[in-house]
């Protein structure tokens, strides 16, 4: 089993506050001969003609003296686990989950905005004191 991330107590907390049930902590791909294990699943009733919507998170704390590497590592783990869950579980989208001051220091810079811009990357960005959802960037 994978380390927990520090923030992954508050981004569960932020989830179920927003309505989402945790249905995965962690969520599994299992490959042939491989298993990757994403943070958390979760779903939620949307509406009773819509069915309900999963998502799976991913939650990085980007703690590295380089925030560059940190995007780079976050970015790289992103586009595998997007891809494997397209072929395995395709009613599931993928989230990067990280803290507003990521999102200020990283998400508002060039090149975390040239991701969003690009539609490369979903973000959540939650407040770890108040344990809430602050916002949803869809690509």
């Amino acid at each position: 089993m994978p380390a927990k991330d520090i923030f992954h107590d508050c981004v569960k907390n932020s989830l179920i506050k927003a309505g989402w049930a945790i249905t995965h902590d962690p969520f599994l791909i299992r490959l042939t001969r491989k298993k990757l294990f994403v943070d958390l699943g979760a779903e939620r009733l949307i509406a009773a003609e819509r069915g309900i919507e999963k998502i799976a998170i991913e939650i990085k704390s980007f703690t590295r003296a380089s925030d560059i590497k940190d995007l780079e590592d976050a970015l790289g783990q992103f586009i595998l686990y997007e891809r494997l869950l397209i072929r395995y579980a395709p009613e599931r989208t993928l989230y990067l989950a990280v803290s507003d001051s990521v999102y200020k220091t990283v998400f508002e810079e060039e090149a975390g905005q040239i991701l969003l811009e690009d539609k490369l990357i979903r973000l959540l960005t939650f407040n770890p004191e108040q344990e809430v959802i602050t916002q949803w960037i869809q690509s």
